[in-house]
Formats: structure tokens, sequence, C-alpha cells
């Protein structure tokens, strides 16, 4: 069970309650030990900014969320490129583990989800060609099935994978339990990942019955995945990386004073995951 310290807070968690510098410093009055910041957050400061308030609170920053969506305008284009080049930057500035990847669904108006996820690969491909010259890791996260269409058409750990073993070093993986719990080639894919490919490890629960499919997550215990199994799956392939606690909530956690869900989170870390 992650003691605090083994804990980090995405800022999507409290999105709506505080800025950038106000998650930090309530990392550290909840003895939380690291970050993980989106970039709407980030740009909402300035990056120089964002830089020193992360840099000067000795917080870890588990990863920038995110870049992909390379499918959005139907191509890959060179605007898409250039804004993953963006936050490869912005991964390097703020001292990031990752760069967490939400690579994009269908294009408009497609039903090719084999073509979607060949654009994707090209993206990656490209977008690593650079973030290798900076070293900058950067993590697929595969979402879940309900999410090929507008998300995300790379949907578990195996189809990251594959891709990962095409493009080579410097990719792997944010294994995300809400996403990829369901999944009954779970194990072994966590297995195969091993240490070199897994670089984040995301945690909120499932809620039964769900209202919303992309806001209404649970926090951990409140919900139907088994969080502590997963969590040993990777830290028996040597993961030792932050518990990154990534809660959309706009119906409960997004309403709550921000320092209720880190205490609750922070809870939740020691007895439920």
């Amino acid at each position: 069970m992650p003691a605090p310290e083994r804990l980090s807070l995405n800022t999507a968690t409290v999105r709506p309650q505080w800025n950038l510098a106000q998650c930090v410093d309530g990392c550290l009055r909840h003895g939380i030990g690291g970050i993980a910041p989106w970039r709407d957050k980030v740009h909402e400061i300035g990056l120089k900014q964002a830089a020193r308030v992360i840099g000067g609170s000795g917080l870890a920053v588990s990863g920038l969320c995110r870049g992909g969506m390379f499918t959005a305008q139907g191509a890959l284009t060179d605007g898409v490129l250039e804004d993953n080049r963006r936050a490869v930057d912005e991964a390097v500035a703020i001292g990031a583990a990752c760069l967490v990847m939400v690579v994009g669904g269908l294009p408009e108006g497609s039903k090719d989800i084999a073509a979607a996820r060949a654009i994707v690969t090209d993206g990656l491909a490209k977008t690593l060609d650079y973030a290798r010259t900076v070293q900058m890791p950067i993590a697929i996260e595969p979402l879940h099935p309900m999410y090929a269409a507008d998300r995300a058409c790379v949907n578990t750990l195996g189809q990251a994978l594959d891709i990962c073993d095409e493009l080579g070093d410097g990719i792997g993986v944010a294994a995300d339990v809400y996403h990829i719990w369901w999944d009954p080639d779970l194990a072994a894919q966590i297995r195969r990942a091993g240490k070199r490919r897994l670089l984040a490890f995301h945690i909120c629960d499932w809620l039964v019955p769900t209202t919303d499919l992309l806001l209404d997550r649970g926090m951990m215990g409140d919900g139907v995945i088994d969080i502590a199994g997963i969590r040993a799956m990777v830290e028996a392939e040597g993961f030792d990386g932050l518990n990154e606690v990534e809660i959309f909530s706009a119906g409960n956690w997004w309403k709550r004073e921000a320092d209720e869900v880190l205490a609750t989170m922070v809870t939740r870390g020691r007895t439920a995951s």
C-alpha cells in the first residue's frame, strides 16, 4: 500500500479547484511525493513559471499529460507534429519522467480503425525521433475501448506494446488501471512490458454504475478494480515509480474542497490500493 510519498497528484484530480501552484502547495501540505500536470495547467501560468514552481518544490514529476491526438486532422499534419514537439519540450522543462500520449481516435467521418492506428504509429515514430534527442521517454496510454472512436484507437497494453516493439528504444506505456483492469491478457502483457516499458502507473476506480464514461471515475476503494493486485503485477516487474492518482469526477470529487480530495487520496492510497 503506497505511503503518501509514493503517490503523485495528477492535476486532473482537482482540475476545477486549483491552479498548478496550488496543486504543488497541496501536495507539500499532504506529504504527497509527486505531481503530474496537464498541459493546460502549465500553460495557465507559463512554462518558465511552471518549471520554477515545480522545480523549487522538490516534488517528483511522474509525467506530463498529454501529447498525441495524431488523428485529429484526419491525417498526420505539421501542426500536430509541432504541438507534440512542444509537448516534449515542456516535459523536459518541468523534469517529467515521461510524456504521456493519448493517441487519438478515428478521424471524423472515418470507419477505418486500422488506418487510424497507422497514422498514430507514424506520429509516434516522428515524435520519438525528436524526443530521443532530448532524452524524454514517450509513454503510450492505451484507453478503454469505449474511447476507441474519439480519444484513442490504441486500447490494450498489447496493442501499445506492439507499437513499442516496432519503434524501439525510448518508448513505453502508461498503465492506467481505469483503462486496462478488464483485459483478460493483462497479467501477460504487464510481464511482456517489463520494467523497461512500464513508464507510468495511474490509479483510480471504476464505479458501478458509471454515470458518465469520461467524467465519473471513482476514488480508490469506491469501485471494482483490484488496484492492489495490478500494482503488485507492475512492481513484480521492477516498476518503482510513483502511483499517479488521476480522477475525472464532475459529479463528486470536483465539487469538493481540494484539500479534502487530497486527504482522501492519501488515506485511500494506504487502505485501498
